[in-house]
């Protein structure tokens, strides 16, 4: 079993539950609300409890400092993909080649992944991604443009898309 650590890191959207495992980034969910229910399900997945351990998740949480700042336009951590499996992971793995402050829609993703009448699978992976911002599901959207719901917070969604837009300049 591989061991896990986490951290709670802010950002301008809101805070960040990041875990990581000696193979990469496994998690990176941000919160709306208290970090505590959201872990135990990720344990709950992991079949262990994540340590808490800073350093461990560092690597991540200084690449989203730079995100944020501007200065990063492509996420350069491994990723522990053990949450996910089949389509899903295929699906991700396409998102990730989304360029920064570019879009594409469900159905273009699905091309990406060599299944292009999966465009609602699509959705469904980026819906359930595990891993927010390092894989950029927030670059998904719909066939006529408009961005969709992000998890219920669109706002979150609209704040990332204007903010890559504004730095990818």
């Amino acid at each position: 079993m591989t061991a896990t650590s986490y951290s709670v890191h802010p950002t301008p959207i809101g805070q960040a539950l990041v875990v990581v495992s000696d193979e990469g980034l496994v998690a990176l969910h941000i919160l709306d609300g208290p970090h505590d229910d959201q872990l135990a399900e990720l344990s709950a997945l992991l079949h262990a409890m994540p340590d808490h351990d800073a350093d461990a998740t560092a690597p991540v949480t200084a690449q989203l400092d730079e995100y944020f700042i501007g200065r990063r336009r492509r996420f350069e951590v491994p990723l522990d993909w053990q949450l996910v499996s089949g389509f899903t992971r295929e699906a991700l793995q396409a998102v990730c080649e989304i360029p920064y402050g570019q879009t594409a829609s469900y159905a273009e993703v699905a091309v990406m992944a060599q299944r292009p009448r999966a465009h609602r699978a699509v959705g469904t992976a980026c819906a359930r991604t595990p891993i927010s911002l390092v894989v950029p599901a927030h670059r998904v959207v719909r066939a006529d443009g408009s961005i969709g719901e992000y998890g219920g917070r669109p706002e979150i969604k609209r704040f990332l898309l204007d903010f890559e837009t504004a730095t990818g300049e």
